[in-house]
């Protein structure tokens, strides 16, 4: 399994990219395909991006109810 590129701080944050990563780091837990010295370190990577999720998918929520709020 190829992982996905990394995003990092410095690049635009991607949603879906994001995801495909989580997903893929957890593809490789089910599959027994991390080893300890890597879990860790996947286990911070996957939260750290889901943070960045949640923190994504609440300013779309804030900005699609300012839109719809705008046209009543």
């Amino acid at each position: 399994i190829t992982m996905a590129k990394k995003i990092t701080d410095e690049e635009t944050f991607s949603y879906d990219k994001s995801m495909e990563e989580i997903e893929e780091i957890l593809e490789m837990a089910e599959n027994n395909e991390l080893g300890i010295d890597d879990l860790t370190e996947k286990v911070q990577r996957v939260s750290t991006l889901l943070a960045k999720c949640q923190k994504k998918l609440k300013e779309t929520d804030e900005k699609i109810e300012k839109i719809f709020k705008e046209i009543e």
